[in-house]
């Protein structure tokens, strides 16, 4: 199971600028879940709390009051049971692919042959069998993003995290890991919650959309297109594409701009 339960969340900063104390209200008492192998999308204008929303659900921010759940049980610090996906890869640049995603399992105590053939899987489920030995520095964009995905996915999470995985790539990659996730989600059937601002990838990617608005949920839409969805070329042209893509883009111009 994979079940995320966001339950009065609240989380604020305290920055000092110019000697100056600012008091930032991240998140206000967010509420919503995430069902168990459902894909849910979090997007709102930036400064919204989206980043902030997914870093206490991974533990690496606590939240000031409130509580996330994974399967009823309250987040406390990193775990094993999810898994991150940052916008930039965050590899590890003097090991290879292969040394990269073997580094989680090592953290979570798989040695011997497990480790290598674990690490190959994964590397294998997306598409980089044949890249297992290049460093970070040999890789475009797109793989590394990738190894990102492997390495999360090989320690078998229940629910995987991903902010903004394919915000820093160019349309095309950006498109063809789309493509690439829906099928890795098709295999695995893991709970994903992902972060973006591109209000098409959600439409496209997500079972539900969360839309935030200065660290508030404004509304939780629905996206009624069926799975698989195929060719996300004939998606877009889909009269349910635009109608839940329009009815999203009312609500986020609707609301005042974040500076």
């Amino acid at each position: 199971m994979g079940e995320v339960s966001f339950i009065e969340v609240s989380k604020h900063f305290t920055l000092h600028v110019d000697n100056e104390v600012h008091h930032v209200q991240a998140l206000d008492r967010v509420s919503f879940a995430v069902r168990d192998g459902e894909i849910v999308a979090l997007i709102g204008p930036s400064g919204c709390g989206k980043t902030t929303a997914l870093r206490v659900a991974m533990g690496l921010d606590p939240a000031n009051s409130g509580r996330v759940t994974v399967d009823g049980r309250e987040v406390r610090g990193c775990g094993h049971d999810r898994g991150m996906v940052f916008q930039h890869a965050e590899l590890l640049p003097w090991m290879n692919a292969m040394q990269n995603v073997m580094f989680g399992l090592e953290m979570k105590g798989v040695r011997g042959k497990q480790l290598r053939e674990t690490a190959e899987k994964y590397l294998d489920l997306v598409g980089l069998g044949n890249s297992k030995n290049r460093r970070p520095h040999q890789l475009s964009g797109g793989m590394k993003q990738r190894v990102g995905i492997a390495r999360a996915l090989a320690i078998d999470p229940k629910v995987l995290l991903m902010d903004e995985p394919f915000g820093a790539l160019d349309a095309q990659t950006r498109e063809t890991l789309q493509v690439e996730l829906l099928e890795i989600h098709a295999r695995t059937k893991k709970t994903i919650l992902f972060v973006t601002h591109d209000l098409d990838e959600a439409v496209l990617i997500a079972d539900r959309i969360v839309v935030m608005h200065s660290g508030s949920v404004e509304d939780i839409v629905e996206v009624p297109l069926s799975r698989p969805r195929g060719d996300l070329s004939i998606v877009r042209g889909l009269p349910e594409f635009n109608e839940v893509r329009y009815k999203i883009w009312r609500m986020l111009h609707a609301a005042p701009t974040v500076h």
